[in-house]
């Protein structure tokens, strides 16, 4: 399957969409630094891409912002590296790559995020996503 392009109909707000293939590709080039926003739980109990950096956009419980979020989107994109941003589905990302992008990074969201949408059964892991895809991840 080929990698979908970059889609730039976020111009202005932040770098674009790429699909998981395409973030996996730069990951392995070196293009790109993979930072997943979701928050720590999630990471622990659903499964988490090695390697990738944790910044989580909104923690739990409450799932409210993440005061450190700023300092540790700019760490993770110090020296001008391209960051692709992961949550669950792609929605989270999305917030946190906008606002990565107004802190002067080079952000861009993956598609479809780690589990994709829920199927007819709002069971999640089967429509899209990282690991549906199957690229890299691990579950502890």
């Amino acid at each position: 399957m080929q990698p979908r392009p970059v889609h730039a109909a976020h111009a202005g707000t932040y770098a674009g969409d790429v699909s998981p293939q395409l973030a996996w590709q730069w990951l392995q080039s070196g293009e790109a630094v993979l930072v997943d926003v979701r928050s720590d739980a999630e990471r622990e109990w659903v499964g988490f891409v090695p390697g990738a950096v944790a910044v989580a956009w909104k923690q739990w419980p409450g799932m409210v912002l993440n005061p450190r979020f700023d300092g540790a989107i700019q760490q993770a994109g110090a020296g001008g590296r391209k960051l692709v941003l992961l949550c669950r589905s792609g929605v989270r990302s999305i917030a946190a790559a906008k606002r990565a992008t107004e802190l002067g990074l080079e952000a861009y969201n993956i598609l479809e995020g780690f589990e994709g949408d829920p199927d007819e059964h709002a069971h999640r892991g089967f429509k899209g996503g990282w690991r549906h895809h199957g690229l890299p991840w691990r579950q502890n």
